[in-house]
């Protein structure tokens, strides 16, 4: 693995220069699994462009894998669970009753987030290639909560890789120790303990369109 530079640091933790960057570094940690074809699948959109150096590092099959949030009820941008693939939905239900949300609230949260899941197949054209019995690479730009990254993991497991990796640059400790029992191997370079926000660890954490990830993925 060449060495990388880093330009900035916070709370005494270097950053990473860009998503491009993040993936070159999982791509020397995963160095092991060149040669066995893996599948990598990014998690759109942020997701794609880590996942893009590693699948050209390890000669694997670049793909994606789409998951939704479940928003709470009036911030939707706080998980409350999340919905895979294949319908299949995980809730936190300690932080349901935490919420006070309803059953009804509940039920309207999860139709939103099945309807933003297939706006999301259609819009990334996410068909997945095989993933039984291959080694499976499944990578994010960085994780806090983790819900929807647990629902795609959880779901991809269903489908019997032979072996199932999670490969991430940055995530809080508890979190990635959560998502580590549902993986075979867990990749994550950086576990801050102070941690906010996944973009506060990039010096550049533009926003990845749609026409980005159709590119990348036109062009694998």
């Amino acid at each position: 693995m060449r060495c990388l530079s880093h330009t900035g640091t916070l709370n005494g933790v270097e950053r990473y220069r860009d998503r491009t960057e993040a993936g070159e570094i999982l791509a020397g940690l995963l160095a092991h699994h060149a040669g066995e074809h893996p599948l990598v699948l990014g998690i759109p959109r942020g997701g794609l462009p880590v996942a893009r150096p590693v699948a050209a590092a390890l000669g694997g099959d670049l793909g994606v894998v789409v998951a939704a949030k479940v928003g709470a009820p009036g911030n939707p941008e706080f998980a409350i669970g999340a919905v895979a693939p294949d319908g299949v939905t995980l809730i936190d239900e300690i932080t349901v009753r935490r919420l006070g949300i309803s059953q009804p609230q509940l039920a309207a949260a999860v139709q939103g987030a099945l309807e933003k899941l297939r706006r999301k197949q259609e819009a990334y054209d996410s068909t997945e290639l095989a993933a039984e019995g291959r080694v499976v690479i499944v990578v994010d730009d960085g994780v806090a909560t983790g819900a929807t990254l647990q629902a795609a993991l959880q779901y991809l497991r269903r489908l019997g890789p032979e072996r199932l990796v999670c490969a991430i640059p940055v995530g809080p400790p508890s979190t990635v120790a959560r998502l580590a029992a549902d993986v075979d191997e867990m990749v994550c370079p950086r576990q801050p303990d102070r941690f906010r926000a996944v973009g506060e660890w990039y010096e550049e954490f533009s926003q990845v369109s749609d026409g980005e990830v159709e590119a990348i993925l036109s062009s694998k």
